[in-house]
């Protein structure tokens, strides 16, 4: 098991957890460094003074590392790291946006940066940025993906290659199997978000928990292409979508129907027929609702157990 990643953030294992919004608050992001992984506190979701609060209430929950997922669109993003550098958070993941404009200022205080992408483009203008690791997402991942449509088994490969940074593989990672495969394609460290979702400590609401752990294969779809690609999990607001974009719906009329709010009314409220319900492919593997720390326990023994196995055959 490469050590780049644990190194980096000084943790126990290279299991990053995702700041997926509205599901990942101050008591994920804990148990997560707590059981040996780098808990991450989404602030897509959150006021500054609540996210202040989150990381508060994390620094009481753990004396681990843990980061805060930062998606660059989010409008009040000087306010969001004036805070994060303020409470003296260590590290820091960005995306959806130019890792340019963040990074030089994180590092000089001492930040560990990491930024999430979708293609070899982006690896590239990030490593140049001066990050210190990048995310590669591939397809199957839930919430926001890239356009290209690449999937994990084929970016890894393609993003190792073409830098010198660490990179931690994510986009249907959710058991010790899928660790190792991607550990095997040059990964030094992977990260997951789905799995998470239906811990104990998530923030999601219930409805939507057992809403994962109900899925089958083929229940997600990546919709919104001419918007922001998001993958979903297929419910009444879905269908309104698939429908739409089947007539050949324009921007406008897409921005309408999603409206505002959509992502809060499904995950966190708990509206399963008009919210819009974000999830990797990898939910369809996903049957029960487990502590964050059963859950990485029980990725790193399969891990564990796959490696055995495969060196054992030859």
């Amino acid at each position: 098991m490469s050590k780049k990643i644990t190194e980096l953030f000084n943790i126990q294992y290279p299991i990053v957890q995702a700041g997926m919004i509205w599901c990942s608050g101050w008591e994920l992001a804990a148990a997560v460094s707590n059981a040996g992984g780098l808990g991450v506190i989404g602030s897509g979701s959150m006021y500054p003074e609540v996210l202040r609060e989150h990381i508060q209430k994390c620094k009481k929950a753990t004396d681990k590392p843990f980061g805060v997922n930062v998606p660059m669109l989010y409008p009040d993003i000087d306010k969001h790291m004036d805070i994060i550098l303020s409470e003296g958070v260590k590290v820091v993941i960005t995306s959806a946006g130019n890792p340019k404009t963040w990074t030089k200022i994180l590092k000089d205080k001492g930040v560990t940066v990491v930024h999430v992408i979708a293609n070899t483009k982006f690896a590239l203008k990030a490593e140049e940025a001066g990050v210190d690791a990048i995310v590669a997402e591939g397809f199957e991942a839930g919430g926001h993906n890239g356009r290209e449509e690449t999937t994990t088994l084929c970016l890894i490969p393609l993003i190792k290659q073409a830098v010198k940074i660490p990179v931690i593989a994510a986009g249907g990672i959710g058991t010790g199997r899928a660790m190792l495969a991607v550990m095997a394609l040059g990964a030094d460290g992977v990260q997951i978000g789905s799995r998470f979702v239906a811990s104990e400590e998530s923030s999601a609401n219930i409805n939507f928990k057992n809403s994962v752990i109900s899925s089958s294969e083929g229940d997600t779809k990546l919709m919104l292409k001419q918007l922001t690609p998001v993958r979903l999990l297929r419910n009444k607001f879905f269908s309104e979508v698939q429908e739409a974009e089947n007539r050949g719906a324009s921007v406008e009329e897409l921005n309408t129907l999603l409206g505002r709010g959509r992502s809060k009314k499904g995950m966190f409220e708990g509206d399963l027929d008009e919210g819009e319900l974000e999830i990797g492919q990898v939910a369809a593997l996903i049957k029960e609702i487990k502590p964050a720390k059963a859950i990485i326990d029980e990725i790193i023994a399969e891990y564990q157990a796959a490696k055995k196995e495969l060196l054992s055959g030859f």
